[in-house]
């Protein structure tokens, strides 16, 4: 994970700064994102703490987990996943440089962006710290509310249009590596896998998929436009058991061994019916385990492969 360790050897506190709003992704859901993207002038005290923001982020990652469409972080762990395996390049390649055509000049090209970019440089290093905007960037006061500002002793309305920095990041571009803090801003902004219907439906189109079962109807119905259903079907893909011979034979032989109830006809094949889809999946994704300490079995939520030797 050399993009991890470049993050955390990344000298933050000499970086240059420069702070980038985004709005998009735009184009088809089922191609690459399209961006635009102004850079805005700072203070030095708003640089200040832009620093500060990165820097807090990267102090918090204690734990650091390998990208799984199934996979979940907290508040403490970050998600790596390989750069060129998202579309991260189409980002960064609309902040290469600040010159005075992509100058934010009026408020337009703040409202209404979607993220921003919190660009760092120092030397040849460059950092791309990403974070979602909240409601300040929408362009329009709530419906009824006023903001005030109290200052000097004096409460009064607020007419300049305000704009709020979190103090989170949702994910990091460093290196050849995306650190991801917050999964589902880092899956939305770069538009990674969210076209889970269509990986379903291409699923279906698989002979070494659809040859698995008796009838694949049943596991089509029952996960219809489920979400949580579809990233599961999108990881079987991506994980490709049902192309492996010897864990399908496994699959056969010790799937009651493990408590799994599935049928399977004279010729190996699944049988699904409604019932059986959740062990279908379950089998399928690899996630019923046992453990060599306790001798007990489990259902786990994801996988992380450990290499041994």
């Amino acid at each position: 994970m050399a993009g991890l360790e470049d993050f955390r050897d990344f000298s933050i506190e000499d970086a240059s700064v420069s702070l980038w709003v985004f709005k998009g992704p735009s184009g088809s859901s089922s191609g690459p994102p399209r961006y635009t993207a102004h850079w805005v002038e700072t203070t030095d005290q708003v640089d200040n703490v832009l620093r500060g923001i990165v820097g807090d982020a990267r102090q918090r990652i204690d734990e650091v987990i390998e990208y799984d469409l199934l996979a979940q972080n907290n508040e403490r762990s970050a998600l790596t996943i390989p750069k060129n395996e998202t579309h991260a390049d189409r980002l960064i390649e609309r902040v290469t440089s600040e010159t005075n055509d992509r100058r934010a000049v009026n408020i337009s090209h703040l409202h209404n962006a979607s993220f921003y970019d919190i660009k760092l440089v120092s030397e040849d290093k460059v950092i791309h710290a990403i974070r979602k905007t909240e409601g300040s960037w929408r362009g329009k006061r709530a419906i009824g509310l006023e903001t005030l500002l109290f200052q000097r002793g004096v409460l009064a309305l607020q007419k300049q249009p305000k704009f709020d920095i979190d103090k989170f990041l949702d994910f990091i571009i460093v290196g050849d590596e995306v650190v991801v803090l917050n999964k589902a801003h880092f899956e939305s902004t770069l538009r990674y896998k969210t076209t889970f219907i269509e990986d379903f439906t291409e699923l279906q189109g698989e002979p070494a998929f659809t040859d698995a079962f008796v009838d694949i109807v049943p596991l089509v119905t029952f996960v219809g436009e489920n979400k949580l259903h579809l990233r599961r079907l999108s990881a079987i893909r991506q994980k490709g058991h049902y192309r492996n011979p010897g864990f399908m034979q496994r699959l056969r032989s010790l799937h009651n061994v493990y408590g799994l109830n599935l049928e399977f006809d004279g010729e190996g094949k699944i049988v699904v019916t409604p019932d059986t889809c959740p062990e279908v999946i379950t089998a399928l994704l690899d996630h019923r385990l046992s453990s060599a300490f306790s001798e007990a079995i489990y259902d786990v939520p994801s996988t992380t492969r450990i290499p041994l030797g």
